[in-house]
């Protein structure tokens, strides 16, 4: 059997047919991808700590390993995509008697939920502003919605107004995040995801002791990263309240 290649999914389920990656979504089980991957499915299981008991909607879920995990404490899930091949993944992979999927627009969905949990994607979303009044009406005066965006000042080069990834139709800086929430929701509380544990000593030795150019100079960049990366584990990251300017990923609690 040849290999899958570099940018599809690896060793899925029998009858489940792999995606691949296009810079749209994040993946699971696919190597390149694990970063970005673990520092998602840690915000996912901040979140699931919090929806025990709760009926909640991952709009946009994409592959729905999000939706999934939400499902191990929440007492229901609906995990919404309008892609149908990521929403056919998703169902043939992740249904369980607490979780199913929907394919629709997160414009349109409706449902009764205690919960909207919305990763990642709003920098896709052409009117913000009408989605989160639409969120809002969908949840009422005690429901929540966790909302995550990443922070433009650590996603592009410093001084750069986009990252120049494809997909987004605009990404944030905290100030103009924070407005956009507290403009919708009567109570917007703030955290960041931010570098903890193995990650974070590699940041301080790429910004304080040279390493990049240590690494390049050594030759040892491809056997270091070889392993490194496939090391990342979602506990490599930590959500953290307060401010949230150096953070990598914003993450929004509103309500009301």
């Amino acid at each position: 059997m040849a290999p899958a290649p570099l940018f599809e999914q690896r060793n899925q389920p029998p009858g489940v047919p792999p995606l691949e990656l296009t810079g749209e979504r994040t993946l699971p089980d696919v190597p390149a991808e694990n970063y970005w991957f673990r520092r998602h499915l840690a915000v996912y299981q901040w979140i699931a700590e919090r929806v025990g008991g709760q009926r909640v909607v991952d709009l946009a879920c994409g592959e729905g390993y999000g939706a999934a995990v939400l499902g191990r404490r929440a007492a229901s899930v609906v995990g919404v995509d309008a892609n149908p091949e990521a929403f056919e993944h998703a169902r043939l992979k992740y249904t369980t008697p607490q979780v199913r999927f929907e394919r629709d627009l997160v414009e349109t969905w409706r449902g009764e939920v205690d919960a909207i949990v919305f990763l990642q994607t709003i920098e896709h979303v052409q009117d913000p502003a009408a989605l989160l009044e639409h969120f809002r009406d969908l949840l009422g005066e005690t429901g929540r919605a966790y909302v995550t965006t990443p922070n433009l000042l650590t996603l592009a080069p410093p001084g750069a107004a986009h990252s120049g990834n494809p997909w987004h139709v605009r990404e944030y800086r905290p100030e103009q995040f924070q407005a956009l929430c507290r403009k919708h929701f009567a109570r917007a509380d703030f955290h960041g995801v931010h570098h903890a544990r193995k990650l974070r000593i590699h940041q301080i030795a790429l910004e304080r002791f040279g390493w990049e150019r240590l690494h390049q100079r050594l030759k040892i960049t491809k056997p270091f990263y070889g392993a490194f990366n496939p090391a990342i584990s979602e506990r490599d990251f930590a959500v953290r309240p307060g401010r949230i300017d150096g953070c990598l990923d914003m993450l929004a609690v509103l309500r009301g």
